[in-house]
């Protein structure tokens, strides 16, 4: 008797709301200090790794477990930004020695953000298939990111540093959002907070038609 092969499928937990949780404590905590409400960087740091780096990365490595290509790209690429930035401060802090604080030049930071809006800048027209709260926050990090790349390269540089400095701390007011409504809404297996999964603004009117071959 022949048998019949069976199919084992195991369940994840979704780990959005640990993701976005890291999201909204690491840019309320560096938030303060743009907007001047904190000084100095010594006490940014461990949130930027622990909140920023690892509980983002923990996102990353499960929604990979799930399959999910959008929130693994999302949650690790902005996990590495963080440890990246955590260390760019260790270094201007003098953590590894003067020898790397007389050689930095904040120039090359500058380019790593413009490299994360152009990250952030696609990432925010797939993030139009998802729910609008995710839309909100990705389009308010390009505006971090507008912000910081402009104010790095001394560009106006008091405004686009205010703009990074309030996008940033609403980014951590939707990212609080977000992660509560992934919490409630998953836990209770109803609605609780809504976040719109009506398509803000389909990929195919952005796009050439043909080109993005999502459903609208």
């Amino acid at each position: 008797m022949d048998q019949k092969p069976q199919e084992i499928k195991t369940l994840f937990a979704d780990p959005s709301a640990l993701g976005l949780f890291g999201l909204a404590m690491v840019t309320l905590v560096a938030s303060s200090q743009k907007l001047g409400w904190t000084d100095g960087l010594s006490l940014v740091i461990p949130w930027a790794l622990f909140l920023g780096g690892f509980a983002q990365l923990f996102a990353c490595i499960g929604d990979a477990k799930r399959n999910n290509v959008f929130g693994t790209t999302a949650f690790g690429g902005y996990a590495f930004f963080w440890f990246g930035v955590a260390f760019s401060w260790l270094v201007k802090l003098g953590f590894f020695g003067e020898k790397l604080v007389s050689a930095a030049d904040s120039r090359q930071l500058g380019f790593a953000f413009v490299g994360y809006l152009i990250f952030t800048f696609f990432m925010t027209i797939l993030a139009t298939e998802t729910n609008k709260v995710l839309f909100i926050i990705f389009v308010l990090i390009d505006f971090l990111f507008i912000g910081l790349s402009l104010s790095t390269f001394g560009i106006a540089e008091e405004f686009t540093h205010r703009l990074a400095a309030w996008a940033e701390l609403a980014i951590a007011l939707f990212s609080f959002y977000g992660s509560a409504a992934a919490v409630f809404n998953g836990h209770l297996g109803k609605v609780v907070l809504p976040v719109g999964y009506c398509q803000v603004l389909c990929a195919n009117l952005i796009l050439p038609h043909g080109f993005w071959q999502l459903p609208c």
